[in-house]
């Protein structure tokens, strides 16, 4: 194992992954997010993410902000559908002041009223930048598509009109409704004893009474796919295809994430970057995407373009599609569509932020964390006959909506 766990009474969980740094990352996530969302309540997680760094009972905001900070740390926090995070990043003999802090955020935030009509202005202007980046909005809007009706759907900021109306009794039932301590990790990627740093997680989280409502979270349902056209006041063509895909649990998602990766995923030599913009020069960006959820995912694909040159960048992403469902990869091009896979997995563990944000993720998913070399195997182990089979799953044009935002 190359990580250790601690859980308390109350539910709430250490992980630890020992690193020899002067530096530690670390994070406190909870299992709660945008699509815990009530209806007309959208944006809600992602206002008490911003409002927790407001005020608490112990602190005002500058003292929030100051007390990391002041020893040079980082503190940020971030909201997914699932998932709501703080992390920071600080000198390994300042984690106590994390703890201290993560627990009085978390646990002992007061949300008052001015401070809610303040950050609910800059929620709503950060909204409004948001849709001035077609590259960013189209991507909330195809999955608006993708789920439509269901909370997947939303947009993590909010629309205008439901944030303008989150009140503090919708903060408070948000919390008592979804923040169970059964479903909490602090996460800590450093260089500490593991039973020290068991005493000092207890010291600061052991006290927290025990909460655990139960979430009726719901699978999506399968939707028709659409293909819908968007008039902009902008100067590019922007497109995103694709349609629901593989949960996190499903037995074909290590295929699916090598596919995408092989398609269009990081580096210069997928397969659409190959063609569409090496080959016919008529993307700058041209990539794909998995995201996998508890009980769904993602697939898309999202060019950027002339207006003129939209319709044969479509043609030849649905002619690479076409190939894919076709043919099987052969032995070399799998060997080394692995190997590029691999290692990019490799490097990406560098970064500590990233891999203990991963671990915790991993944690709350599923209970288990797989090890660099569980994951190598896994990806070895796809076969060309799966990628084959998941190619005609998942590309299928019948299956893929299409989304374009076209300049007026």
């Amino acid at each position: 194992m190359d990580h250790q766990v601690h859980t308390l009474p109350n539910g709430i969980r250490l992980l630890f992954k020992h690193t020899p740094s002067h530096i530690t990352h670390c994070c406190f996530m909870v299992n709660a997010g945008a699509r815990d969302e009530a209806e007309g309540k959208d944006g809600l997680a992602h206002f008490i993410e911003h409002l927790l760094f407001k005020a608490t009972k112990r602190r005002n905001t500058a003292q929030i902000l100051n007390h990391l900070e002041l020893v040079g740390a980082d503190l940020n926090a971030y909201t997914t559908k699932e998932y709501t995070c703080l992390h920071a990043s600080l000198l390994k003999q300042h984690l106590e002041r994390a703890l201290d802090l993560f627990e009085d955020l978390v646990f002992h935030s007061t949300f008052p009223q001015e401070e809610l009509e303040k950050e609910r202005g800059v929620i709503l202007d950060e909204i409004a930048s948001y849709l001035d980046q077609p590259e960013e909005a189209i991507m909330d809007d195809f999955e608006g598509l993708i789920f439509k009706g269901h909370t997947l759907g939303n947009n993590i900021l909010g629309a205008t009109e439901s944030v303008k109306n989150l009140s503090k009794t919708d903060i408070d039932h948000f919390i008592q409704s979804n923040y169970n301590t059964a479903e909490m990790i602090f996460g800590v990627s450093g260089d500490y004893d593991f039973k020290k740093l068991i005493k000092l997680f207890e010291k600061y989280f052991a006290a927290i009474p025990a909460h655990h409502p139960v979430k009726h979270r719901l699978a999506p349902k399968a939707v028709k796919a659409e293909d819908i056209s968007v008039s902009k006041p902008i100067t590019q063509t922007h497109c995103v295809l694709g349609g629901q895909a593989y949960s996190s649990a499903h037995p074909y998602r290590y295929g699916l994430l090598l596919l995408n990766n092989y398609l269009g995923g990081m580096g210069m030599s997928s397969r659409l970057n190959l063609e569409i913009r090496e080959k016919h020069g008529i993307a700058y960006t041209i990539e794909s995407s998995y995201t996998s959820l508890t009980d769904t995912g993602i697939f898309n694909i999202y060019f950027g373009t002339d207006e003129e040159k939209a319709a044969k960048a479509m043609k030849l992403v649905y002619r690479e599609l076409k190939r894919l469902r076709d043919k099987k990869l052969g032995t070399v091009q799998l060997h080394q569509a692995k190997q590029k896979f691999i290692g990019q997995i490799a490097l990406a563990e560098e970064n500590r932020m990233s891999l203990i944000l991963s671990m915790t993720k991993s944690l709350l998913d599923f209970n288990r964390i797989d090890t660099l070399e569980e994951v190598f195997e896994k990806v070895n182990a796809v076969t060309a006959e799966e990628l084959l089979e998941i190619s005609n799953e998942i590309l299928q044009p019948e299956a893929l909506s299409v989304l374009t935002f076209e300049p007026e």
